[in-house]
Parts: C-alpha cells; sequence; structure tokens
C-alpha cells in the first residue's frame, strides 16, 4: 500500500492545528433489518487521512512539535474473521498504515484522557452522533476532574471537519488518478447503457447493465443510486425507481456513476430509446449541451464557483424565450427568475470522495474563487412538466447533462470526455447496437 499521501494529509492538519489534538471515528456498522446489515462503507474524513477500511476504528492525531498519529482499531480475531473476513489488527495496522502508535478500540476510554491532558484543543467530529458527543465530553471532563493535580483540560472544543474540509477540496495527484480511473469505468458503463436500451426493454435492466460494468471493473459499488428515467419520469430530478418500460419515442436520462477506491464519479447523458432525437428532443438537447459548453468554458483558476452556473442561466433562459416556453425578454426571465419553472438547481457540485463532496461555496458571503485541483461537476438541465402555456410537443421532455472536470491554470480537465454526448456522436453509437 502506498501511505505518502495518507502521512501527508495527516502531517498537514497536525500543521493547521498547531498544539492540540484531532480525533476522527470511522463511520460505524449500519443494520438493514434483523440481522442484515447495509454493505459497510467507511467514512470519507477518517479514509482520506488513513486508508484504512475496517468499522470499529478511531484515528487520534496529537499536534505539536513532535506529532504523534495514532489508531484504535479492532483486536486481531480469527474465530470472526471465519464469518467476516480479514482483520489487520492494532499490529499488522501500524505497520500497513504506517502509525505511530496502535491500540485495540477497547482501550479508547481508557486513553483518550491522558491524550487530551494538558492540550489546548480538541478537534472532533460534532453534532453527527449524539452518543459521540457525549463520549467526548466525558473525555473532558474526566480530564477536568484532574484540576488538583496540576492537569489542564482542553479550553477549545472545535469542529475538526472545518479543517478537513478545506483539506479535502483540494485534490491531490493520488487522488485525481484515482477519480479519472472512476471517470472512465462510468464512461464505460454509459455507453453500455446506450447501447443496451431498446423499447420494450424496462428501466430496471439498463440499471443492471450499469451495475454489472462497474463491477466488472473493479469498482466496489455505485457512488450513490443511480437514476435510470425514461419518458416523464426524467422530470422527477432524484427519480430512483427505475421500474418503469421503455418507450419508442421516449428519451432516456440517466445519471450514474461509480465509486472507485472511495472516489466517486457522477456522469449524466440523456438520450432517444429508439436512437433517434424528435424534433422537439433535439431542440432542448442542443439547448442543454450550449449552456453545459457556456458553463465548462468558465470553469479556470481565479473564476468564482458561481461563475458557471450564471453562464449556463442566461443560455437555457434564452432558449427558453426562443422555444416559446417563455415570455418576456432575457433581462426579465433572470431578474424574475422565471426560468426556473424549466430548471431548478444549481449547475455542478464538489466531487470526491463524497458524490456531493466537502468544502464550502462561499467564504466570508462571496462565491469562492476557483483554484487548481477542485473537482466539480457541471450539469445543467432542462424539465418541461406539462402545464399552462407549455405546448405540447414538449411536455415531458426531461435533459440533463453532466460531467466531472478538474480546475486547471489554463482551464479544466473534462475527465468524463470520453462520454458521448453530441446528437451526432450519440445516434451513431445507437446505430451501432
Amino acid at each position: 500500500m502506498n501511505t505518502a499521501p495518507y502521512i501527508r494529509r495527516r502531517a498537514k492538519l497536525a500543521q493547521l492545528i498547531g498544539h492540540g489534538v484531532a480525533i476522527v471515528p470511522t463511520a460505524p456498522e449500519r443494520t438493514r433489518n434483523r440481522d442484515a446489515h447495509y454493505p459497510y462503507r467507511y467514512d470519507s474524513y477518517f479514509y482520506h487521512l488513513t486508508g484504512f477500511t475496517e468499522p470499529e476504528a478511531v484515528l487520534v492525531i496529537v499536534a505539536g512539535e513532535k506529532p504523534r498519529h495514532l489508531l484504535f482499531c479492532r483486536e486481531k480475531n480469527e474465530e470472526r474473521e471465519i464469518w467476516d473476513g480479514f482483520r489487520f489488527g492494532p499490529a499488522a495496522a501500524r505497520e500497513t498504515f504506517a502509525f505511530d502508535e496502535t491500540y485495540s478500540i477497547a482501550e479508547l476510554d481508557k486513553r483518550m484522557p491522558d491524550l487530551l491532558a494538558d492540550q489546548p484543543a480538541v478537534y472532533a467530529h460534532l453534532g453527527g452522533d449524539n452518543a459521540w458527543d457525549a463520549r467526548l465530553l466525558g473525555w473532558v471532563n474526566e480530564v477536568r476532574g484532574r484540576a488538583r493535580t496540576g492537569v489542564a483540560a482542553p479550553r477549545d472544543i472545535a469542529d475538526v471537519h472545518t479543517l478537513l474540509d478545506e483539506l479535502r477540496l483540494i485534490k491531490d495527484a493520488d487522488e485525481l488518478n484515482t477519480m479519472r480511473r472512476a471517470a472512465d469505468i462510468s464512461t464505460g458503463a454509459h455507453l453500455r447503457a446506450m447501447r443496451a436500451a431498446r423499447a420494450g426493454g424496462t428501466e430496471y435492466l439498463i440499471e443492471a447493465e450499469l451495475l454489472h460494468e462497474f463491477r466488472r471493473h473493479g469498482a466496489q459499488s455505485p457512488a450513490y443510486t443511480s437514476i435510470v428515467a425514461s419518458g416523464a419520469n426524467a422530470c422527477v430530478l432524484h427519480y430512483v425507481s427505475n421500474d418503469a418500460p421503455l418507450k419508442d419515442g421516449d428519451l432516456l436520462l440517466i445519471d450514474a456513476g461509480c465509486e472507485l477506491d472511495g472516489y466517486a464519479s457522477d456522469i449524466t447523458r440523456t438520450f432517444p430509446v429508439n436512437g433517434r432525437f424528435s424534433g422537439p428532443q433535439k431542440a432542448v438537447y442542443e439547448l442543454v449541451l450550449a449552456a453545459q459548453a457556456a458553463a465548462i468554458a468558465e470553469v479556470r483558476a481565479g473564476n468564482t464557483w458561481n461563475a458557471p452556473h450564471d453562464a449556463a442561466v442566461k443560455v437555457l433562459a434564452q432558449g427558453f424565450i426562443d422555444l416559446k416556453l417563455l415570455g418576456g425578454s432575457l433581462q426579465e426571465a433572470l431578474e424574475k427568475e422565471t426560468y426556473r419553472q424549466f430548471y431548478m438547481h444549481r449547475t455542478g457540485h464538489w466531487l470526491g470522495l463524497d458524490v456531493h463532496d466537502a468544502g464550502d461555496y462561499k467564504l466570508d458571503g462571496q462565491w469562492r474563487a476557483l483554484v487548481p485541483g477542485m473537482v466539480l461537476t457541471v450539469e445543467p438541465g432542462c424539465y418541461i412538466r406539462p402545464g399552462a402555456g407549455v405546448p405540447e410537443a414538449f411536455a415531458n421532455i426531461g435533459v440533463r447533462i453532466e460531467d466531472d472536470v478538474v480546475v486547471t491554470e489554463a482551464g479544466c480537465e473534462i475527465l468524463t470526455r470520453a462520454a458521448p454526448k453530441s446528437v451526432q456522436d450519440i445516434e451513431a453509437v445507437m446505430a451501432s447496437r
């Protein structure tokens, strides 16, 4: 295992803290029903700093002149390994993941008060789990109880996520390489879906094609529940039933991406089930494609986070007017936000260990500037529900086009560029079925 990225990240966190203790637990296992558990997924913050994927683990960083990196994890247990699989145990975890010290998770409550003694501050996960918050306060109170012996308790308790969000926002070379691989796998899955789609099939058959392609290339899971939405279902932004029949003449919107070694990809493509766009479908599709191109052109270092969204909205609003979906002027549509009838979401989000990744979008009330290494999605859309004033030819057309991009000094790198999205390319792929 390449431990260098994790060592660097832990060292950076210790540097930001200066003096104090950071405590970062992984996620607990969750029961699905009775004796069945949900597939385990480690906490993203914890994994970012450790690379350790087992449950029941806690990272502790004691910052100072000589920082110490400690891992508390499950003991080696040959009997449980028969049932549940391999466990590192403290000794092997120390060597494999390059920690200074490792202990059994059973020792956490005993050792934490000593680790917190005479420390000015503790940085921990706050507000997400009442039991964990109470446990943390119990350790601090135990240190306070030693005041007569001359021991001082931490004066400040802060949310460690505030620091980690900024660390996670800028991806390093190792993270970007993983995200490129995830994007390639997801691109292949979307191509497979296009070739598999036919009238008379079902949305869930296409979902199965996606999952098959993810797994056969080594991705551990989908990054989120796949959206496979045909016809009017494409106008439901978070549609996940995926159980409707595919009909000749309908569009199929697929929003799906794999998770590879913790990192998400997130692609949306929209295409005709029968392989050919109708006139109204093509008009809406090319409008959304133009909006995405305008947004991507604004993704570069120094521009603000909101610049791509503003660019997409202007193109979409003018297009809605040109297609007679909206009346009035472009200025009126922007000022009164009448475009929101057909486009009601933002044009992107951060992407990384979480599909909606960590990091603030504003700093001191202002949209933050983009810097190299940030990864975001660019995903304008158009969703035309039937209603008063909506031309019948456009009713129930839903289109979204989404790519994953990395900010660079000169512009951006489109990780998902290989996924077909021009009308010509989509129709060519589907004609080859």
